[in-house]
This record gives structure tokens, C-alpha cells and sequence, in this order.
């Protein structure tokens, strides 16, 4: 800021005023032009704490096979919650979790449209009714279209682990969360597959996989069914690589948290094994045989029957 005084003004002024008015004037110690000077103002920047995340995923004590992670991305003080758990008592433990944070819950963030990514938003939402619900408005569309004939399904064999009620996000404007002032960017909105999307977190080169990216289970493929559809899923997976990111937290795993990028490898290489067996099965159960010997041991044997039945046209599937 610059600040320039000029006197001469002031010294006329007072020289002709009449002396009753004399007493407010002061006379200049320096009649001299004055030199121009710098003011130099230092604003302190506020400083932003790094984000942390937690995973809470059910592991081995899944309900029929979908270990759907949590991941709860934390600030200094607030924290944004992305997914919200399959089960009532599942999202009850969810919420113990994000208690013993000590961070005020901001969001609420659910990357799909499918009951394991949303059904715990009841519970959620009644421990913390002031947090933003929000998804993408195809995710949003998703979930209206299909939530009560979801719950058709699933209610009896969840029991008292349905929800009492279908709680529908609002539509999220735009492609970013934010947490404490730092973004967290969801990507896949402008491609073919915008329901299927992940959430990059650059301050931490971190990804939450979603629906796109799984570990250490038989990937669910009952909803892809065309060649092209797997061609958009390897084209986001690609993306992923392409922003290389230290960690990528799988949508679904069994096991151990699987470090750096071996999710999406696992993942790419799972997509194009089933592609490659399905062609030369003959039928669903020749299928499955296929993928065990190729995956022995590999949890979440349903999501591999049911996605068999549907490859191989045993079984329709929307």
C-alpha cells in the first residue's frame, strides 16, 4: 500500500486563515517534497491441517459377500463421509466410529446407486441429521428408481438389519466435495459410465475406488454386461493409473487392505479373465469352474454364480 504526504497544502492554509482559527494549524518541520515510502503489510495465510483417512469395511463378517468400504476422510476439525454401509448394525459400528473421531460430520457422500453403498444412510442420518446428504444426480436417479424394489428384496433377508426407511441424497452440483477448504474431486462425470464415478483426493494422491475398483473378492459383473461396458470400465480404471495416486481404496476387498495401485491391477486383470472364460464356457457352471482355478480361494463365490448365470444368459439381471 503506498502512502504519499504532502504538506504545502496544509502550510497556505494556515497562512491565510485568521488567528482565531491559527491554534488547529501546526507547521511542518520540512517545507521539502516529502519522499515517497512503502507500506508493507504481512497477512497471515491460514494454515490448512492435511487430511487423513479411515476405512471401515465389515471384512469377513460381511452379509452375503459385499464387503462395501466406508472411508471417512478427516480435517482438523470436520470430516466428510463417503459411503455409508449395507446393514443397520453395520452403520450403527459406522457411526461409533465417526464419534470416536472427534470431528464434526459435514457430508454425506454415496459414489452408487446400489443397497450396499446406501441402505446405512438411515442410521447415519439419525445420528447425524445435520450432515449434507448428497450424490450425483445419476446416482440420485439410481437410487429413486430402484430403492423400493430394492428393499422388497432385501427386507426379509436383512430383518432387523433393513432400513426403516429410504433416505435419497440430494443432487451434488458440480464434480467437487470439499472439506475444510480442500477438494475432493469426483471424476467420471463426463465419460459413458457417470453412475459409476470415483472420488480423488490430490492433497493426499488418494482414491476412493467406488463401484469401479475391487480386492480380494470375485468382481460383481452382473451389471456390465456387453463388451463395451468393460471397455469403459478398463478406460476408468486407466484413469485412475493416470493420476497416480499412493493409495486406491477399493469400493469392495476382502482381506487386508491391498497398498498402492495392485486394487486396480487386480481389477483390470479380473475384467479381462471373466471376458476370456465366458467365450469359451459353455454354460454358467463351466464358468465358475474357470474363474475358481484361475482365482483358488478368492472370496465372494455368489457375486461369481450370479454373474455366471448372467453372462451366459441363465439368468436375467437389471
Amino acid at each position: 500500500m503506498r502512502t504519499t504526504r504532502r504538506f504545502a497544502p496544509l502550510a497556505v492554509a494556515c497562512a491565510l486563515a485568521p488567528p482565531v482559527l491559527l491554534g488547529g494549524c501546526r507547521t511542518p518541520t520540512s517545507l521539502q517534497p516529502p519522499q515517497e515510502t512503502t507500506m508493507h503489510q504481512h497477512i497471515p495465510q491460514p494454515q490448512t491441517a492435511p487430511l487423513t483417512v479411515q476405512v471401515f469395511n465389515p471384512g469377513e463378517d460381511a452379509v452375503f459377500d459385499f464387503a462395501v468400504s466406508s472411508v471417512l476422510v478427516e480435517g482438523k476439525r470436520e470430516a466428510l463421509l463417503i459411503d455409508a454401509q449395507f446393514l443397520t448394525a453395520r452403520a450403527g459400528k459406522l457411526v461409533e466410529q465417526i464419534r470416536a473421531s472427534g470431528k464434526h460430520l459435514t457430508t454425506i457422500y454415496i459414489s452408487h446407486g446400489d443397497p450396499d453403498f446406501y441402505f446405512g444412510l438411515d442410521t447415519l442420518h439419525s445420528a447425524f441429521p445435520d450432515a449434507k446428504i448428497v450424490a450425483t444426480p445419476q446416482v440420485v436417479a439410481h437410487i429413486e428408481a430402484t430403492s423400493q424394489e430394492k428393499l422388497k428384496i432385501w427386507g426379509p433377508r436383512l430383518g432387523e438389519n433393513a432400513p426403516k426407511r429410504i433416505v435419497v441424497p440430494q443432487p451434488l452440483v458440480g464434480d467437487t466435495l470439499t472439506l475444510e477448504g480442500q477438494p475432493l474431486k469426483v471424476i467420471g462425470l463426463d465419460g459413458p459410465t457417470p453412475d459409476r464415478s470415483f472420488v480423488w483426493i490430490p492433497s493426499i494422491k488418494t482414491v476412493a475406488g467406488g463401484i469401479p475398483v475391487v480386492a480380494g473378492e470375485h468382481v460383481w459383473m452382473a451389471d456390465t454386461q456387453t463388451p463395451q461396458s468393460h471397455a469403459q470400465w478398463q478406460a476408468t480404471l486407466e484413469r485412475i493409473k493416470g493420476l497416480a495416486p499412493t493409495r486406491v481404496i477399493p469400493g469392495h476387498f476382502g482381506g487386508a487392505l491391498p497398498p498402492g495401485l495392485e486394487a486396480v491391477d487386480f481389477t483390470a486383470g479380473y475384467i479381462r479373465a471373466f471376458d476370456e472364460e465366458t467365450a469359451k464356457a459353455a454354460n454358467a457352471a463351466e464358468l465358475v469352474a474357470a474363474l475358481q482355478r484361475r482365482y483358488p480361494g478368492l472370496g465372494g463365490a455368489s457375486a461369481l454364480e450370479l454373474s455366471a448365470k448372467v453372462a451366459k444368459g441363465e439368468m436375467a439381471w437389471k
